[in-house]
């Protein structure tokens, strides 16, 4: 009994609007009616109604009911794969700590019950993880695991590799990774690297210069991994958990990590497109 649906692609557009600028619902329908180039991109410039947060609502749960965000990630990187600038002989595997709201107040009076406290350095965070395995080449994100913040880093490990690498470069927080039985199965070389402590106490001779060089050069390689963290939050603004529960919030971080390497690669595809 009500209007006619909105076309797809406005849907879509307006879904990745939201994340590219980290927009609540009913913040999304408020700029739609503000902003004409919002209406401009979705394609209703002109358009007699638009749709409300609700509309906006039922189409999120329709992408995570039929997991169309890992799907989303998986078309944009077979895309960039075609075009030469993803190359997956190598992985580079990390994770960043993402807060949720620690307070009881509001309707529930309860946090998130699906989220943890975790300890870093001298202070607590409250929130999950979100671990991602990018390209060692190019940096793009293939793979994204999401777990509470209390899970060791070294868990999901195995939904991100694709297969197909010959190397996994990591850091030292994932030492012991090439003994885990689950991993076995892997034929790749681990490229882990040197606990800061041990790695400071090199001597100053010619081998213990030769062992830094190596790790600095590890170094290099892995820095790459930090590059997709920077953009979703410093370009989208994630920092915080927007949905209770884990599925919601790993489907929009499947989401922000294709769209970062989308901005990776802009002007790339720019070029050759």
């Amino acid at each position: 009994g009500g209007g006619p649906p909105y076309p797809l692609d406005t849907m879509l557009r307006l879904h990745l609007l939201q994340q590219w600028y980290d927009l609540s619902d009913p913040a999304m329908e408020a700029e739609l009616h503000e902003r004409p180039l919002y209406r401009r991109f979705v394609g209703l410039d002109g358009a007699a109604r638009l749709p409300d947060e609700s509309t906006i609502l039922r189409f999120r749960h329709l992408l995570e009911q039929h997991r169309l965000a890992p799907a989303m990630l998986q078309l944009i990187n077979e895309l960039l794969s075609t075009r030469g600038l993803m190359l997956k002989a190598g992985t580079a595997i990390d994770a960043t700590l993402i807060h949720a709201p620690s307070s009881t107040k509001n309707s529930n009076g309860e946090r998130d019950p699906e989220m943890r406290q975790t300890k870093k350095g001298n202070q607590w965070f409250f929130g999950m993880k979100a671990h991602i395995g990018v390209d060692a080449d190019s940096g793009l994100v293939h793979s994204v695991a999401g777990t509470a913040a209390n899970v060791h880093d070294l868990t999901p490990v195995g939904a991100l590799l694709h297969g197909q690498e010959d190397q996994v470069h990591a850091d030292a927080g994932y030492q012991g990774i090439d003994r885990r039985e689950d991993l076995q199965h892997h034929d790749v070389e681990w490229q882990v690297a040197m606990r800061p402590g041990k790695r400071r106490a090199l001597p100053d001779t010619p081998m213990g210069k030769l062992l830094r060089q190596i790790e600095h050069a590890k170094a290099q390689i892995r820095a790459k991994v930090e590059h997709p963290f920077r953009v979703i939050k410093c370009q989208f603004g994630y920092t915080q958990v927007r949905y209770r529960g884990l599925a919601k919030n790993i489907a929009q971080q499947q989401t922000l990590f294709a769209l970062s390497n989308l901005w990776m690669v802009r002007r790339r595809l720019m070029v050759t497109g």
